[in-house]
């Protein structure tokens, strides 16, 4: 029996399972592209798939609406991998183990992968139907969003006709969203030195942080488990001399670390101090994030007497530096939309090699010369401690369209179900739908979907009713795109 059986509509949640079998981490794409291929082969329907995996599914309009304009519904096969320490789970093989407790479904100590598995379940969905009605369909299904929407950079738009764009990537029932931010990754290469030294050797791990997505969560007051390392680190050294051998965390930059660890040198009768110096910060940060991360923790591990290769006193303090200065959070409140984040950044990868240390933040702002303002302090703080600096995965920000028809026609069929408007908000996490309409003439885009909770994290929820409620409205709106 399919864990989703019971819940409604039944052939989204079949395909949301069905999805969930099959691995598809960003990277990770092409048997989830493939499983796409042989949906439309198996029906007969015209598809294309890219070589980068991205596919488009096309289906005509039903009797009716043969003649109607084209509606592209998209979304992207790829999701963020991130798992509880405690859990073992590989994201390269594995299937995800799905459970419903209540109105919601999660994975059970990973990511659900609801961001964006309910686009592509969505679209399965209704290019399996042969009594919902619509108009000419592209379903349009993209990889690698979530490490820098390199699926929609790739992509040659030329094989799509639609200009009425629905993207399926939102997660907030109720609102529809009409504008994002654009975003880049900022990658720091800081190249250290090594020395040879003696001592006790211990890993530090602040682990127990909420975590979240970069952007729908940066104005949580949620902390991010890299800075608080840098933080440690800074701190101790006010106390106890200690050698630094490496730093760590986060997989992905645009998720709000939540595990980073470090490993240290010290004189094995300081061990009791750090151990009391680490109770004490420990405290004082669960009192500092009251309602957010009373659960930080930070652990440390007696490795025992060792020799190990450690930075040179020079590049350690470069490092901790970079870790004390690195901007991380909410940058800039917009001027004209209130409580809208206009600019932010993460520090959401930490790693560390036998003559680099490498930090990658993402960034994001909604007005274009923000971003690079704050990309190029990123570069400078790198030049200044004698390192390189790069940009990967730049978008653009998807800028509010004054005149929408999609819009229009999407609030007109939201009233005629619910009696009241919809929310129609622009956010802060980036979209594709900014990259489709730099490179796509004249599409009018609009971004729905079910509510989804805590995405990017190990604790992520899809709701059910939502899921339901906003599959009912999405057909609701293709029946009414007949003209």
């Amino acid at each position: 029996m399919a864990i989703l059986e019971n819940c409604e509509p039944k052939n989204v949640f079949h395909y949301f399972e069905e999805i969930c079998k099959i691995p598809h981490g960003s990277g990770n794409t092409k048997q989830i592209s493939d499983y796409l291929v042989q949906f439309a082969k198996d029906r007969g329907l015209k598809y294309i798939q890219d070589e980068m995996n991205n596919v488009v599914i096309y289906k005509p309009g039903t009797p009716g609406y043969e003649n109607a304009p084209t509606v592209i519904l998209q979304g992207h096969m790829d999701m963020v991998c991130e798992k509880r320490p405690d859990v073992v789970h590989d994201f390269t093989k594995d299937a995800l183990k799905l459970s419903v407790e209540g109105d919601y479904i999660s994975a059970n100590g990973t990511t659900l992968g609801g961001d964006d598995g309910v686009a592509v379940a969505y679209g399965l969905a209704i290019l399996d139907s042969d009594t919902i009605a619509h108009p000419p369909l592209e379903v349009f299904i993209t990889v690698d969003e979530e490490i820098g929407l390199l699926g929609a950079v790739g992509f040659d738009c030329s094989v799509l006709k639609g200009r009425r764009f629905i993207n399926l990537d939102s997660e907030a029932e109720g609102s529809l969203w009409i504008s994002c931010a654009g975003g880049m990754s900022g990658i720091s290469h800081l190249p250290v030195a090594r020395v040879d030294a003696k001592g006790e050797k211990i890993a530090v791990k602040i682990t127990g942080l909420m975590g979240g997505h970069s952007g729908a969560e940066i104005d949580k007051n949620r902390a991010n488990a890299n800075k608080l390392l840098g933080t440690f680190l800074y701190s101790l050294r006010k106390t106890t001399d200690y050698e630094l051998i490496s730093v760590q965390g986060g997989q992905k930059d645009n998720a709000i670390t939540r595990e980073a660890e470090a490993k240290l040198l010290i004189e094995a009768e300081e061990l009791e101090n750090v151990k009391a110096f680490a109770a004490e910060l420990q405290k004082a940060w669960r009192e500092e994030y009251t309602g957010t991360d009373e659960g930080i923790t930070v652990l440390l591990t007696d490795e025992g007497a060792q020799e190990a290769r450690v930075l040179h006193p020079t590049s350690r303090e470069k490092v901790v530096f970079y870790l004390m200065n690195v901007p991380f959070g909410i940058q800039k409140m917009s001027g004209t939309i209130s409580g809208l984040v206009e600019t932010s950044s993460n520090i959401g990868i930490l790693v560390t090699s036998e003559d680099e240390v490498t930090a990658s933040s993402s960034i994001r702002s909604s007005v274009e010369a923000a971003g690079k303002n704050l990309s190029d302090k990123l570069e400078y703080l790198t030049e200044f401690l004698g390192g390189e600096y790069e940009i990967k995965g730049a978008y653009p920000a998807w800028e509010y369209r004054k005149d929408s028809p999609l819009r229009d026609k999407m609030v007109e069929v939201y009233k005629q179900m619910y009696g009241e408007k919809p929310k129609v908000v622009a956010i802060h996490a980036g979209l594709e739908c900014g990259l489709f309409y730099k490179k796509m003439e004249g599409l009018d885009c609009v971004s729905l979907g079910p509510d989804i909770i805590d995405i990017h994290t190990s604790e992520e929820k899809l709701g059910i009713s939502s899921t339901r409620r906003v599959w009912n409205y999405l057909i609701k709106v293709l029946e009414a795109l007949k003209d």
